[in-house]
């Protein structure tokens, strides 16, 4: 452990002068340039507690009430353009010094001023500093999301702040024998705080970011140390056992279904719906049903009418089903999106959030959907991935209850169920990260005009008009159309934000963030949509059947 120790130390300190923390130094050097003499020790050590708490604890707690990613960044947002204006104005921060000095009293008798206005910066900084985060801090993140905080995953989250915090001092303090201190010079410093503010409203800090890790992707000085055996064994000494590590070729009594290994408990999760909160060991004399899904997946939907079938039909004969809800989508994190879904998909069973993937990745799974059989002592029986295979799934859920007391009773009776065509349009995507398919070649990062060409070849798709791109998803800017030439009966986007879209004329009221039907058409078949789009609708993903 004391081993680790030190490489988180020189990890953090490499990352520290690395071109990825290069979005927050403005700020972090003009904080540092006022102030009196301590106020640069201030805001690192601010720094360094906030962002530790943001790595191994906060970022569980925030996310533990079903929240989005951006709570503690619209918080930092908020703390710089408080102290950038009172950079810029005087009085302003007099003010704000005024209530902060009382804390002085608990600190260093001989601090200079500023020390603790100089820990607020700090602790907001910390929040969105983001150096490349190689194989320590990423298992320190991975871990802390998934199992918990530990004391052995605190402390490498400490090392790692404490290295990057000295390496920042010194620039900081470098800085302040290189900046003159005028009043014009520190309005200036001021503006520069207030601009990194915006810069982060616009998301630039982000794009920043991504930018430099596609382009200097051995920028870190401590990758070498990093991708060490050394640094490799001692990370194992703190990530969880693997799933499915016990494993066995026993049957049961009276069903001949394989016994595939211990079923991982719910962990890393966040609210619950339809129910309260539910272990695997509570469950325990129960068949378990566990379906990974997303509400905005065609797929997952698709298979809605079964699962919602065997919820009625076998609930009181021991059959327990709970959705894991693995978000795809940022957007789809949300509580409240959620909770609208399982309402308007009449879903009555339990459901629970995953938004860290952690439930996911616990049972190592990949797909959307993904259903997982737990017979009565917590064994896992039976696997499946994607739609179909229905009638197979419903007679192992009936095996395993069969096994449980003998009771079963007749088939249920999906309502509604869907029909999929034989062969169609692959899925794709709008954002840039994973768009295919798309003429004359795919959407970029960032606000672009696009033009769309007069024909498109069979699943192609084309922009056209202004479009905003992230690598998730394209937000309409001006004149913004979509032209798709599609092989299928049933067309789907995932849409969000406020608006319309027309396609072929027809108007769809875009309300909130979800799946929207485009097209249902009476059979399969070869078809050209054409969209427009009112500006701020986004576009994420086509889906088809």
């Amino acid at each position: 452990m004391g081993l680790l120790l030190i490489f988180a130390f020189v990890a953090g300190a490499g990352t520290a002068v690395s071109p990825c923390v290069l979005p927050v130094l403005p700020a972090l050097l003009s904080a540092g340039a006022t102030g009196g003499r301590r106020r640069p020790l201030g805001i690192v050590l601010g720094l360094a507690l906030t962002f530790t708490l943001t790595v191994a604890v906060l970022a569980k707690v925030v996310s533990g009430v079903g929240l989005g990613d951006g709570v503690l960044r619209d918080i930092a947002i908020g703390v710089l353009l408080v102290f950038g204006v009172a950079l810029a104005v005087p009085s302003v921060a007099a003010r704000i010094e005024a209530p902060l000095s009382r804390l002085a009293r608990f600190g260093p008798k001989d601090a200079g001023d500023g020390f603790w206005s100089g820990v607020t910066v700090g602790a907001a900084l910390g929040f969105v500093y983001t150096p490349c985060a190689g194989p320590i801090l990423a298992a320190v993140i991975s871990v802390g999301a998934t199992t918990g905080t530990t004391l052995r995953t605190l402390l490498v989250a400490l090392a790692y702040a404490a290295g990057s915090a000295i390496v920042l001092l010194a620039l900081m303090l470098g800085g302040r024998r290189l900046i003159p201190r005028t009043l014009n010079v520190q309005r200036v410093l001021g503006a520069v705080l207030i601009a990194t503010a915006v810069g982060m409203i616009a998301q630039l800090d982000v794009r920043a970011e991504k930018a430099i890790a596609e382009h200097a992707p051995n920028a870190n000085l401590a990758a070498g140390l990093e991708d060490s055996n050394a640094v490799g064994d001692r990370l194992n000494s703190i990530r969880p056992r693997a799933k499915f590590a016990e494993r066995t070729a026993a049957v049961g009594p009276r069903s001949k279904l394989p016994v595939l290994g211990t079923a991982p408990d719910f962990t890393g999760t966040q609210r619950w719906f339809n129910s309260k909160p539910l272990s695997l060991a509570a469950l325990r004399g129960h068949v378990v049903l566990i379906d990974f899904w997303t509400y905005t997946c065609i797929n997952c939907i698709r298979t809605l009418p079964y699962l919602k079938a065997w919820d009625a039909r076998y609930r009181d004969s021991g059959l327990t089903i709970v959705g894991v809800h693995s978000p795809e989508f940022s957007f789809e994190k949300d509580a409240g999106n959620v909770q609208r879904a399982i309402r308007s998909f009449g879903i009555r069973y339990p459901v629970v959030q995953d938004n860290d993937l952690a439930t996911w990745s616990a049972w190592g799974n990949q797909y959307w959907p993904a259903e997982y059989l737990i017979d009565a002592r917590g064994k896992v029986r039976h696997v499946h991935f994607g739609e179909g295979d229905y009638g197979q799934s419903e007679n192992a859920i009936r095996s395993l209850l069969a096994e449980r007391d003998g009771q079963v009773g007749a088939k249920a009776r999906p309502r509604d169920p869907f029909t999929i065509s034989a062969a169609t349009t692959p899925e794709t995507y709008v954002g840039s990260a994973r768009a295919q398919g798309w003429v004359p070649s795919k959407p970029r990062d960032g606000t672009h005009a696009y033009t769309a060409p007069l024909s498109l070849a069979a699943n192609s798709f084309a922009l056209g008009g202004t479009w905003r791109v992230t690598p998730e998803d394209a937000t309409a800017v001006r004149d913004a159309t979509l032209t798709a030439h599609v092989h299928a009966r049933h067309v789907y986007l995932v849409l969000g934000g406020n608006g319309s879209v027309q396609v072929n004329g027809r108007t769809i009221p875009v309300t909130h963030q979800r799946l929207y039907t485009l097209a249902d058409y009476p059979r399969a078949g070869e078809h050209v949509l054409r969209l427009r789009f009112t500006p701020g609708v986004s576009a994420f993903a086509f889906t088809f059947g």
